[in-house]
């Protein structure tokens, strides 16, 4: 049964050099509304969440792992600042989420995982009010709006550096936690980032996020 009912953002990483002046931490000091989940098991390594459904606006960028977030920011920032067919601004939402490039149709938080072109997928879930019908539309081809389906996910949360080692590291140990527990992960691992850049990396908050069946 249903624990409780929590809020998470996620998001995507940038190096610990970037300042506040960077896109990212632009978005991250504005944040109004943060994506609902509902804690269903709580293990000592990781939890088991629900997500609602939502929608994402998202682009692909040529990037390496440490360097897509603010390769990207940029574009997603003018789609919800009203670069887009109502010219109108949405509200700033977490997560922020970071995923392998991949072909979709045009209709999750993303995934974070290296294909082998490098291409990343930087995704903003956008407020829970919006529906397919709702959101703007983009007026940049480079930014898509996808209708994530609710499921559910296993997410192990840590603090420290916006790493891809710690990255790593914490993914790899989750996955080895949800095959002892008898869980079946799907698809891609996605990194979730809570915080703006110049905040102390020791009192970060992190998340990896994985889809279970």
């Amino acid at each position: 049964m249903p624990q409780s009912v929590k809020r998470s953002p996620c998001t995507r990483p940038i190096c610990p050099a970037d300042l506040p002046g960077k896109p990212i931490a632009r978005y991250l000091l504005k944040v109004t509304e943060q994506q609902p989940y509902q804690v269903l098991q709580s293990h000592p390594q990781f939890e088991v969440r629900s997500y609602p459904a939502h929608l994402v606006a998202e682009v692909d960028v040529q990037a390496p792992f440490e360097e897509a977030g603010n390769a990207a920011f940029s574009t997603l920032l003018g789609y919800i600042t009203g670069r887009n067919q109502a010219r109108q601004s949405i509200a700033m939402t977490a997560p922020v989420l970071q995923g392998p490039g991949q072909k979709i149709a045009m209709t999750a938080p993303v995934v974070q995982a290296e294909q082998p072109t490098g291409m990343q997928t930087v995704a903003f879930v956008l407020p829970a009010d919006l529906t397919p019908e709702s959101a703007p539309v983009p007026t940049d081809p480079r930014v898509r709006i996808r209708v994530v389906p609710a499921g559910r996910a296993a997410a192990v949360r840590y603090s420290g550096r916006w790493s891809q080692a710690s990255y790593e590291r914490h993914c790899t140990e989750l996955l080895s936690a949800l095959v002892a527990h008898g869980y079946q992960p799907i698809g891609q691992p996605r990194f979730a980032r809570f915080d703006p850049p110049f905040k102390p990396w020791f009192l970060r908050r992190n998340e990896v996020v994985i889809d279970l069946a």
